[in-house]
C-alpha cells in the first residue's frame, strides 16, 4: 500500500468519529487518561471539558447543571511531556473514533480534549457565551432536551444516534411558531404532508413497454461517475460480469436482471440532471428500466439474500429520484426486516457478500432518516442493529485485469475512494443530525435556555469536529461562494442545515419573547442560526447537485429554513442579524420560485411552494404597513 493510499484510508477512519468499523470494531475501552500538572480535584466531564470543577461530592456543580454522572479519578503515576503529548494525541483519535456511542459500558462524555471553545472557525465565539444565556426562560413543548446526563449513560433502549419517534424538527412544526404563525393562517398540522402523500395516485408503470440498451454503456458509466457515489452499494468490480450475464440470459426474470436495469435506470436519471426540468409530458428518465425491473421486484422480494435487499434499496432511490416518498418508504421498510432476518445470526451471509450487506443496510438506514426527519412514520427496527454493523470498508476484486484494464482500473482508484468518503461522511453527519433531533427537538418535553446552552455547544462542537476530519477531496472550504464538486456542494448544505437545527431553539425563544435577544449569549446563537439558514439558501441552484438522493428532502429543507427568515425579518432583534432587506427578500424570492419548480412533482411539495408563496406576500404586506 502506497503512503498516499494509507493517508487516505486512516482519513476515512477519521472523518467518521463514532461509526468506526468493526473490522476495525468499535472499542470498549474508556478514553485514556493522564494526571495534570497541577493538584487539581476535578471529575472526568470537568477534565474532558477543560472546565474549572469545583470538585463538590457527588455531584460538581457542572454535573448537576447537567445531570450527569460525577466521576472523579484518582491521579495517576507522573508523566513527562513526551508522554504526555503522545497521550494526548491518543486521546483526541480515540475521542474522535469512539465518541458518543450509546452502546459503550460505564462510559463519560467521549469527547475530544480540545474544548468547543477552542475548536475552529465553526464554532465562533467561547463557550462560556453558550452558558451564560438566562435561565428563567423556558422553551415551550415544542422543544425538549434528554440533558447531557442521560446522553452520558443513556437507558439501554434508547439511542441517541437515532431519530426519536415523536419530534418537532419538520418544516410544519415551524407554522405554529409566533410571527410565522400569523403568515399562514390555515392550519396545516405536522400530518398534513403525510396525509397527502397517502391519498397520492399511485405510480403507473407499462412494465412490458420494452427498453433500449443502446446508451447502455453511457448510462452505466454516468452512474459509477454521479451516481454511485451517493450510495456506494455497487461494486464497480463486477458490473460488467453481471451486465453481461443479465444480457446473455435475455433479461429473464430475477435479481441478476433486476440489479442491472435498476442501476440502468439511476445511470439515465444521473445522466439526465433534475427530474424537475422534465418537461410534463415526458416520461421520467431511465423509467422504461426501471417498470421492467419493478416487474421482476415482487419475485425478488421473496428471496431472502443481500442481492434482493439490494436491489430493493436500488430501486428505493430510483423511487425519491421520481419523488415517491412513501412508496420508498415501503421497499425500505421490507429491506429492513430482511436484513434484520440476514444479521440475526453470523451465518447467515455468506463472506463475499458481507461487504455488500454492510452497504445496503447503512443506505436503508440513511433513507429511512431521512424520511422519519420529515414525515411520522412507523420506525422499522432496522436502527437495532446499528451498533453491531461495521462501517463500510472495501469492495474485494474479484477480476484481476492486466494492461490496459488494470491500467483503467488503477486510474479509477481515487474515484472510488471518493465515492466511500462520501457515504461514510454521510453517515457520520446522518448520525449527528440524529442526535440533534433527539436531543433537542423530542416531543412534549420543556427545557430552559440555561440548560440548553451547554448541549447546543456540544453538538456544535461535534459538528466541527465532523468537518474537520472530512478527507481533503471533499473538505469543502467554509466560504459563501458556489462550489465546483457536487459532493463539496452537498456536503456543505448538509453541514448548514445541520448547524441550523443546532441553533433553532433560540430563535423560537426570542419569537415568543422578545427580551431573551437582549442577552449576549442567545443573541450569538440567533446569529449563527440565521447565518447557516442564509448560506444554505443564498445559492438555491446549488441544491440541484443533489437532485438524485435528496430533491425531495432538499425541498422541504429548503422551506423550513425560508419560514425561519421570514419569522426573524419581522423581529426587531433578529431582522438585525439578517442581511439587508433586499438580499433577503431575494433570497426568498429564489427559494419560492426554486420550490414552485418542484410543485408538479409530488402533492407535499405543491402545498410547501403554496406555503411559503402566500407566507411571503403576506410577509411584504406587514412589513410595508410597519413602514420597513
Amino acid at each position: 500500500m502506497s503512503a498516499s493510499e494509507k493517508e487516505a484510508g486512516d482519513q476515512i477512519d477519521y472523518a467518521h468519529s463514532d461509526d468506526t468499523p468493526s473490522k476495525k470494531k468499535r472499542s470498549t475501552s474508556e478514553t485514556l487518561e493522564y494526571p495534570r500538572r497541577r493538584a487539581t480535584i476535578a471529575c472526568q466531564i470537568c477534565r474532558l471539558r477543560k472546565t474549572r470543577c469545583n470538585g463538590a461530592r457527588p455531584k460538581c456543580q457542572l454535573c448537576s447543571d447537567l445531570n450527569a454522572e460525577c466521576v472523579y479519578r484518582e491521579p495517576g503515576i507522573k508523566l513527562d511531556a513526551g508522554d504526555r503529548l503522545i497521550l494526548d494525541q491518543l486521546t483526541r483519535i480515540e475521542s474522535l473514533l469512539h465518541s458518543n456511542l450509546p452502546a459503550q459500558p460505564h462510559s463519560a462524555l467521549a469527547l475530544s480534549t480540545t474544548s468547543p471553545a477552542t475548536s475552529n472557525d465553526t464554532n465562533i465565539g467561547s463557550d462560556e457565551i453558550l452558558t451564560r444565556t438566562p435561565s428563567g426562560l423556558p422553551l415551550h413543548g415544542r422543544l425538549s432536551a434528554v440533558g447531557l446526563g442521560s446522553w452520558v449513560n443513556p437507558p439501554a433502549s434508547i439511542s441517541i444516534s437515532t431519530m426519536p419517534k415523536m419530534h418537532t424538527t419538520p418544516a410544519l412544526h415551524l407554522l405554529q411558531w409566533p410571527l410565522i404563525r400569523d403568515l399562514v393562517p390555515n392550519a396545516y398540522g405536522p400530518q398534513h404532508l403525510l396525509r397527502l402523500e397517502m391519498a397520492r395516485e399511485p405510480l403507473r408503470l407499462t412494465p412490458n413497454s420494452g427498453f433500449d440498451l443502446t446508451n447502455a454503456s453511457t448510462y452505466a458509466q454516468a452512474f459509477f461517475t454521479h451516481g454511485n457515489v451517493w450510495y456506494a452499494c455497487v461494486n464497480p468490480h463486477t458490473w460488467n460480469q453481471y451486465y453481461q450475464s443479465a444480457l446473455a440470459q435475455g433479461f429473464q426474470e430475477g435479481p441478476m436482471s433486476c440489479f442491472v436495469l435498476l442501476v440502468l435506470a439511476l445511470g439515465s436519471a444521473a445522466h439526465s440532471g433534475s427530474i424537475s426540468f422534465v418537461p410534463t409530458d415526458h416520461e421520467s428518465p431511465g423509467l422504461p428500466y426501471f417498470a421492467a425491473a419493478w416487474s421482476f421486484l415482487p419475485s425478488v422480494m421473496m428471496q431472502n439474500t443481500v442481492v434482493a435487499t439490494q436491489c430493493m434499496v436500488l430501486a428505493s432511490a430510483y423511487l425519491f429520484y421520481v419523488v415517491r416518498p412513501l412508496e420508498a418508504w415501503t421497499l425500505l421498510s421490507n429491506v429492513s426486516l430482511k436484513l434484520q432476518l440476514l444479521f440475526g445470526s453470523p451465518d447467515r451471509i455468506p463472506a463475499q457478500w458481507r461487504e455488500l450487506s454492510v452497504r445496503v443496510y447503512w443506505n436503508a438506514l440513511l433513507f429511512e432518516s431521512d424520511l422519519l426527519a420529515e414525515l411520522d412514520l412507523p420506525h422499522s427496527g432496522i436502527v437495532n442493529f446499528e451498533e453491531i454493523v461495521d462501517l463500510p470498508g472495501g469492495f474485494e476484486e474479484e477480476d484481476k485485469n492486466d494492461g490496459d484494464e488494470g491500467e483503467r482500473e488503477r486510474n479509477d482508484l481515487a474515484a472510488r475512494h471518493d465515492n466511500l468518503w462520501y457515504f461514510l461522511a454521510e453517515i457520520a453527519l446522518r448520525r449527528l443530525l440524529n442526535r440533534v433531533s433527539h436531543i433537542i427537538y423530542q416531543k412534549d418535553s420543556t427545557h430552559t435556555l440555561s440548560t440548553l446552552g451547554p448541549i447546543v455547544s456540544e453538538l456544535d462542537f461535534q459538528l466541527s469536529q465532523w468537518y474537520d476530519s472530512l478527507p481533503r477531496p471533499i473538505q469543502f472550504p467554509l466560504t459563501q461562494s458556489p462550489l465546483s464538486n457536487p459532493v463539496q456542494t452537498v456536503l456543505r448544505l448538509r453541514y448548514n442545515a445541520c448547524r441550523t437545527i443546532i441553533y433553532r431553539p433560540y430563535i423560537l425563544a426570542v419569537l415568543e419573547d422578545e427580551k431573551a435577544g437582549a442577552d449576549a449569549g442567545v443573541k450569538e446563537c440567533c446569529r449563527r442560526c440565521l447565518d447557516a439558514t442564509v448560506r444554505q439558501l443564498e445559492h438555491i441552484t446549488s441544491h440541484r447537485e443533489g437532485h438524485l438522493p435528496y430533491l425531495w428532502q432538499g425541498a422541504l429543507s429548503m422551506v423550513s429554513q425560508t419560514l425561519l427568515i421570514m419569522g426573524a425579518s419581522m423581529s426587531p432583534t433578529l431582522s438585525a442579524l439578517l442581511p439587508p432587506t433586499p438580499r433577503t427578500d431575494a433570497i426568498i424570492a429564489g427559494v419560492v420560485s426554486e420550490v414552485e419548480r418542484y410543485a408538479r412533482l409530488a402533492p407535499s411539495l405543491k402545498l410547501s411552494a403554496e406555503i411559503i408563496r402566500d407566507a411571503e406576500r403576506r410577509r411584504q404586506i406587514r412589513l410595508r404597513s410597519a413602514g420597513r
